[in-house]
């Protein structure tokens, strides 16, 4: 009996955790709130390079000298539906600053339903194994997760979670130093 209750006690525990991840791991993918972080030009670090193979079979190198926005989505992610419209939005008002995706823990079919519904024009990169290289500065730690790197090439902000016109404008704004078209 002593038994039984054990391993109930132990399924019962086991089922509300989160399998030993925690929201505060960078490994963790979590719904994030939307909250921002824009770090100090001071202390920004190097960004990692952006390249690779793309949605659409071409292949995406990221350009020096530009802001980039790189956001972290899935097709099965319903934040991640529900801000497509408002980056596609910002990629097209504001041509100076490179936008591009990448897809996370999805297939190819539904990731490119997901950006034909959207209409984005920005490319996502297939490989999602470029996360990992944002340890060390802010990594994506929700899906979705935007990271805003500098014109210098710096790890500059970070969204975690679905983001809106007034969180998007006021992260590049501080970043670029300048008003952004919305």
């Amino acid at each position: 009996m002593k038994l039984i209750l054990a391993i109930a006690a132990i399924f019962t525990l086991t089922s509300c955790s989160t399998g030993g991840i925690s929201s505060n791991s960078e490994n963790a993918y979590i719904s994030g709130d939307g909250s921002a972080i824009v770090i100090k030009e001071s202390e920004r670090t190097l960004a990692p390079k952006l390249s690779g193979e793309t949605l659409d079979g071409t292949n995406f190198s990221s350009e020096p000298g530009k802001i980039t926005v790189v956001n972290v989505w899935a097709s099965w992610c319903s934040p991640c539906r529900a801000e497509a419209p408002t980056l596609e939005e910002f990629a097209i008002n504001n041509p100076d600053i490179q936008f591009v995706g990448i897809l996370t823990r999805d297939n190819l079919s539904s990731a490119q339903s997901f950006v034909k519904r959207f209409g984005l024009t920005y490319p996502t990169l297939i490989d999602d194994a470029v996360i990992s290289s944002f340890r060390g500065s802010l990594p994506a730690n929700a899906i979705p997760t935007t990271i805003v790197i500098d014109a210098d090439g710096r790890v500059a902000a970070r969204i975690s979670g679905q983001v809106t016109v007034s969180s998007m404008k006021e992260v590049l704004e501080k970043v670029a130093g300048s008003d952004i078209n919305v």
